[in-house]
């Protein structure tokens, strides 16, 4: 086998390990950073200073950052949005990612779309990247 065809037979592998894992991982909710932290440090709600710390959901917020070109921004927006309407005391906040960069490094959002659920006081509880399924969003609220 020339070198030349090694490097294309190891690109091709890297290349379909690197999307199995992608479609795996995408859209999976994960623990917080703060959940995780061996002691918990006093958390305001990510919304506490923004134009919507006062649209909380009673039993949790989907907040969404987006961008405007994002065909998953999106599909997740109707997911969101569909499971605000069906389960109770559930609100849907989408955040454009562009206009609100200090927000977006504040919470350390590296794409789009990524959803972060908070509880009623507006704690971040698990977030996911990517396009979350309906099924996905239900169990991290129930989690929550």
């Amino acid at each position: 086998m020339t070198t030349g065809a090694v490097i294309l037979v190891l690109a091709l592998v890297f290349a379909v390990a690197f999307g199995a894992w992608r479609r795996w991982s995408d859209g999976r909710f994960r623990s917080s950073a703060a959940d995780s932290a061996a002691v918990p440090a006093p958390q305001l709600s990510p919304l506490a200073d923004t134009p919507w710390g006062d649209e909380l959901g009673e039993r949790a917020t989907l907040l969404q950052f987006s961008s405007a070109f994002c065909a998953p921004c999106r599909a997740t927006r109707r997911i969101l949005g569909e499971v605000a309407e069906i389960v109770p005391g559930v609100a849907h906040i989408e955040v454009d990612a562009e206009e609100h960069l200090e927000l977006v490094r504040r919470l350390e959002i590296v794409r789009t779309p990524t959803t972060l659920v908070l509880d009623s006081a507006g704690h971040e509880v698990t977030r996911a990247a990517g396009a979350p399924t309906k099924e996905q969003v239900l169990n991290a609220l129930a989690r929550a």
